[in-house]
């Protein structure tokens, strides 16, 4: 933590820049003007009632806000102000008024926009290759033991991919905590600077009204009466000027009272800054000290859950494998037993073979006599064609002759 300045507030008549530079978050721009086609109309009452409940909660800008020794300083400062002098009203409070605005301009310069957006981005990331973290591949179950022995060196080049990611994300926290320290530091010591530029602001208003009511009451006054009683035109000119420097220092007052309560609104929306920023780094804080070790500590356990599981499965396949061996050599045993004990059991000749052998030797020996049968009947009917063609051929041999 800086430092507190010096929050004594200084009165001068001679303004010179700001010795002491800020940085903080620029406060919130007022809000653009609304217009609406809402034709209810406020009435005078309501408008009156809501005025009065307003003034009743105003607060008067007087010397109860200062100290014994500020109220004495005040009182000095009012008496060396001449209103008569154009320059001196010119730059009066234009010290504490370019103090503000330089608050404002360099807060402005300064300001940081914790959104964490790179942050965020790799979280993402990070993020979905957790989602993706030990997942097997879709690829089925063949070659299950030569695609397993792979699976463990797969695992771990992945984790060690997310383990650098966290890493990195790691580093941009802690930097980023490293930088919202220093703002939050920062803008305690802004806080503070504005708390002494409302301090001045309020000490000049005060002084310059003290001034104002002294000049009404008593230059003003006494120029007021010369002219009445002289008539002459160089008393009236005289009160006239008088009375328009102060109605130019009024206005420059009221100048400083707009100013003042930037200041004052800057106040609480420096300290909402801040607490913030506070939210933020106990935010990174906690993910410091819980999520990022809880990332970790669970992709290890994914690591110890994956050997698990791989053993399980190849002792789970070996079981199957066992099983499905088992269950084949009884089922080819079962088949060449029953073969074994029917061919045991068997005739060396079936009965169906004699039968059929039987049937056609049978058969065979009907054909043949058929054959047989029918061999003698052609041949004796052949010996009596024979005869024929010889009795033909001897009665054309005796035709010849004769």
């Amino acid at each position: 933590m800086t430092d507190k300045t010096d929050m004594t507030p200084e009165l001068t008549l001679t303004p010179n820049a700001p010795t002491e530079a800020a940085a903080a978050v620029a406060p919130a721009a007022p809000s653009a003007p609304k217009l609406t086609l809402d034709s209810t109309a406020v009435t005078p009452e309501d408008a009156a009632a809501a005025q009065k409940a307003r003034d009743e909660h105003a607060i008067k800008l007087d010397e109860s806000q200062l100290t014994e020794a500020e109220r004495k300083m005040v009182d000095d400062f009012s008496r060396k102000i001449d209103i008569t002098d154009t320059n001196l009203v010119l730059q009066y409070g234009a010290a504490a008024q370019k103090n503000i605005a330089s608050f404002s301009e360099t807060a402005l310069n300064n300001v940081r926009t914790k959104d964490l957006g790179e942050i965020g981005n790799a979280l993402a990331g990070l993020v979905g290759e957790l989602q993706h973290f030990g997942q097997e591949e879709k690829k089925g179950v063949l070659g299950f033991f030569q695609k397993k022995k792979n699976d463990i060196s797969a695992m771990k080049a992945q984790y060690s991919k997310a383990e650098v990611n966290v890493d990195k994300i790691v580093a941009m926290l802690e930097n980023h905590q490293v930088t919202l320290m220093k703002d939050v530091a920062m803008l305690d010591h802004m806080y503070d600077l504005n708390t002494k530029y409302y301090k001045e602001l309020t000490m000049y208003i005060l002084a310059g009204k003290k001034k104002m009511e002294r000049t009404r009451s008593e230059d003003l006054e006494a120029l007021r009466k010369k002219a009445a009683a002289s008539g002459t035109q160089e008393d009236a000119q005289a009160y006239n000027d008088l009375a328009n420097m102060c109605s130019r220092f009024e206005k420059k007052l009221h100048d400083l009272e707009l100013t003042r309560m930037i200041s004052i609104q800057m106040g609480p929306q420096t300290r909402l800054i801040q607490n913030n920023d506070a939210l933020m780094l106990e935010k990174i804080q906690s993910s410091l000290a819980n999520t990022i070790p809880l990332w970790k500590s669970q992709m290890v356990l994914s690591l110890g859950l994956e050997h698990s599981r791989q053993a399980t499965a190849a002792q789970n396949a070996v079981t199957n494998m066992t099983n499905e061996l088992l269950q084949k050599n009884a089922d080819m045993l079962k088949m060449g037993t029953l073969e074994t004990a029917r061919e045991a059991e068997r005739s060396v000749v079936d009965i169906q073979t004699l039968q059929h052998t039987n049937q056609q030797l049978v058969s065979t020996l009907d054909e043949v006599m058929k054959i047989q049968t029918e061999g003698a009947q052609k041949r004796r009917e052949a010996e009596l064609e024979l005869g024929r063609i010889e009795g033909e051929l001897k009665r054309k041999l005796l035709e010849l002759r004769s």
